[in-house]
């Protein structure tokens, strides 16, 4: 046996064990740098949550597979001003409270249909609450409509002219124009 190569595993070992802790820590910092928004790892994971009831995966992947919390927490710190950055995130507090209020149970601790129906209730507020809601809501959706799954998968993209159908019955062209200048 080589004594280098297995000092040099040992040392490989003692050092994987005095930097594994520090992966399982919680750094109460968001998984991804942002410049402009202050988001907890708390924080991030009730956003994931609340797009997860929004996207919920069904046999189309959901919210959290597509990883649509960190699509709005990026889109709100690059693409959104300072006054929406400071309602979004002071949203996010009130959200919090607001359904520890209206549920009796924080909300990762709450039923997937009071989840639904909460969410559905936020729609009407007109507080910090329904702003945080809104832009979060607007956001989801866009990072959705724009994921790979669904541009891949779902929207069959076709060039602008589109296909050619040189089979296409004239007459049935003809009377759609008659038509539209009947009008």
């Amino acid at each position: 046996m080589d004594r280098r190569a297995s000092i040099r595993t040992l040392l490989y070992i003692a050092g994987g064990t005095l930097v594994l802790p520090a992966c399982f820590r919680p750094s109460g910092r968001a998984s991804i740098e942002l410049t402009n928004l202050k988001v907890s790892e708390d924080d991030e994971a009730l956003l994931e949550l609340v797009v997860e009831t929004l996207v919920p995966a069904t046999d189309t992947p959901g919210g959290r597979e597509l990883l649509l919390h960190l699509f709005v927490l990026k889109m709100v710190d690059d693409c959104h001003g300072p006054e929406d950055q400071q309602s979004f995130t002071e949203g996010l507090t009130a959200f919090r409270g607001w359904t520890e209020k209206s549920l009796g149970v924080p909300f990762a601790n709450a039923l997937q249909e009071a989840r639904e129906s909460l969410l559905k209730r936020i729609e009407e507020a007109d507080d910090a609450v329904g702003k945080f809601f809104a832009i979060l809501k607007r956001r989801a959706i866009q990072g959705y409509m724009n994921s790979k799954y669904v541009m891949t998968n779902l929207v069959k993209y076709e060039l602008v002219p589109g296909r050619y159908n040189g089979y296409f019955p004239m007459e049935t062209a003809d009377a759609e124009i008659v038509k539209m200048e009947g009008q």
